[in-house]
């Protein structure tokens, strides 16, 4: 687990670079601006598309049956079922992009209410865009989903770098010569390319690994079925999921200018721990459990085993990620965003939502591991109806969180966009609460250790602590915001590793043994 997990990671992680560096450059360009606003609200619409039909209901019920397949060396019925999930996913994208362009106005008006004017119809323009990249997204997913069942995870989740390049290059050629609102457009573009590229890169190692895969709509085959029978649950669950994000945006473009731009620059930061490890663990996951086999005793108690060691795992490099948007989050949003129209006030802001997000950063993450089990098991009901739970909890809480909190302590009405993601945090910890129920009830008891999270804590907290001092009392103020977090971050790293490794944590001490082994 640990070696296709550290694939993932670390491809992972160069994704997320290469985002956090368009990000920067983005925010150098745009801002917290109407036009910033536009875009960010704009990009809510294919990414929920990408999201609900590629990337996480494929891996719900196509890499399960696919997977099981491959470990039964069903390889020709496995190619067949490739085949026709990819020209279904082909069809129904293609569908949806040209419905989508013609039905954006109605869209907008769904998740950014508050828009008027230019801005909403700046908003339109781009949606309208975009929607042909989100076809080329959701294709990237099937190959992922092929990818990840043949353990190749390495070049589906590295992938989206040339995306972000591409986006980068199109801002630096442009980013001087176009006003903000012409910019926006010329970036619609860029992401429509990079959508391109990031399939075309994936599809030649796609089919050489799934052999035999042609264009073909046989839909009535018994594993075909079973991915559809686990597909529609799925697309509801997903949705569920997505619908809940977009109750913040839509609950965001009623509020001040900015709202939309801060809430979207700390949720690239936020996804940054749910990326690197909720998401590489269950997706290096969700294969070997779909590939489980033996009586239902030895299946449960591998999938204990398995779930709990993931969630160590995770919980590990999570914990420290929430300690350090907490107190080191200033610095952070500062080196990644603070330059041209990115101010300290903005970065003050988005520091302030970064808060919020970290109410539910650990329940994100690891709710990710105990869905994906739920999905090996071939289960996707249960996490559909937790979903629904969260969503009604996300809307009742966001409304009283962003627009009747601030006024009653005395706030300006812009702190409710930190108000709306602690409440989507509290939020997540439902759903994750009832997830844990729920799969315990199946394979028995699961989840952290109180001895060993307390550990992680205490050692984060004293790490980020001690950093925070040196970055904030030691070194000269006028230091580039970039250098002291640099310095800052570095301490922490260095200490809360160190610290784990004398107060005996498993994963501590391994990191820093294989360190040592190489040293010598």
């Amino acid at each position: 687990m640990r070696n296709h997990a550290f694939l993932v990671g670390i491809a992972i992680f160069l994704s997320r670079i290469a985002g956090l560096v368009r990000e920067r450059v983005f925010a150098h360009f745009f801002g917290n601006s109407a036009a910033g606003d536009a875009f960010k609200a704009a990009l809510k619409i294919p990414n929920f598309l990408q999201n609900l039909f590629g990337e996480g209901v494929l891996s719900a019920s196509f890499i399960p049956v696919y997977a099981q397949l491959l470990a039964k060396k069903h390889d020709e019925e496995a190619a067949k079922v490739a085949s026709v999930i990819g020209s279904l996913m082909f069809l129904l994208t293609s569908l949806l992009v040209i419905v989508g362009v013609f039905a954006t106005p109605v869209l907008i008006d769904l998740i950014a209410p508050g828009f008027e004017g230019e801005k909403r119809q700046l908003t339109i323009q781009i949606v309208q865009i975009l929607f042909p990249g989100t076809g080329f997204l959701v294709m990237s997913a099937w190959c992922l989903g092929i990818l990840n069942s043949h353990k190749k995870f390495f070049l589906s989740y590295v992938a989206p770098v040339i995306w972000n390049l591409t986006i980068i290059a199109t801002l630096v050629m442009w980013g001087s010569k176009q006003t903000q609102f012409d910019l926006a457009i010329t970036v619609s573009w860029g992401l429509v390319a990079g959508s391109f590229l990031q399939f075309f890169v994936q599809v030649p190692s796609a089919l050489r690994l799934g052999k035999k895969i042609f264009p073909s709509l046989d839909w009535k085959m018994g594993s075909v079925l079973t991915v559809i029978r686990n597909f529609v649950p799925v697309v509801v669950s997903r949705g569920v999921v997505q619908v809940s994000a977009y109750i913040d945006n839509m609950l965001a473009s009623l509020l001040p200018t900015g709202a939309v731009s801060s809430l979207a620059y700390a949720q690239t930061l936020y996804l940054l721990p749910v990326s690197l490890f909720g998401m590489s663990v269950s997706a290096a996951e969700l294969p070997s459990m779909s590939q489980a086999v033996g009586s239902d005793e030895e299946i449960r108690d591998y999938l204990k085993g398995r779930l709990n060691k993931g969630l160590q795992q995770i919980a590990f490099f999570v914990i420290p990620s929430v300690v350090a948007f907490l107190i080191l989050g200033d610095l952070i949003v500062g080196a990644v965003f603070q330059t041209g129209e990115f101010d300290a006030n903005s970065t003050h802001m988005v520091w302030m939502v970064l808060i919020g997000s970290t109410v539910g950063l650990l329940a994100s993450t690891l709710g990710r591991l105990y869905s994906s089990t739920f999905y090996s098991l071939k289960d996707t009901r249960t996490p559909l109806r937790f979903a629904i739970v969260r969503v009604v909890a996300t809307t009742v809480l966001g409304i009283g969180f962003a627009f009747y909190l601030p006024p009653l302590l005395g706030l300006d009405q812009q702190w409710g966009t930190p108000g709306l993601t602690a409440s989507a945090g509290i939020a997540g910890w439902i759903e994750f609460y009832l997830l844990r129920r729920s799969l315990n009830q199946k394979i028995g008891e699961t989840g952290l250790k109180v001895k060993f999270q307390l550990k992680v804590w205490a050692i984060a907290l004293v790490s980020a602590a001690t950093a925070a001092a040196v970055a904030r009392l030691a070194l000269p103020p006028e230091w580039h915001v970039i250098i002291r977090a640099g310095i800052a971050v570095v301490i922490y790293g260095t200490m809360y590793f160190g610290l784990g490794y004398v107060f005996k944590v498993e994963q501590a001490e391994g990191f820093i043994q294989k360190v040592l082994r190489r040293l010598k």
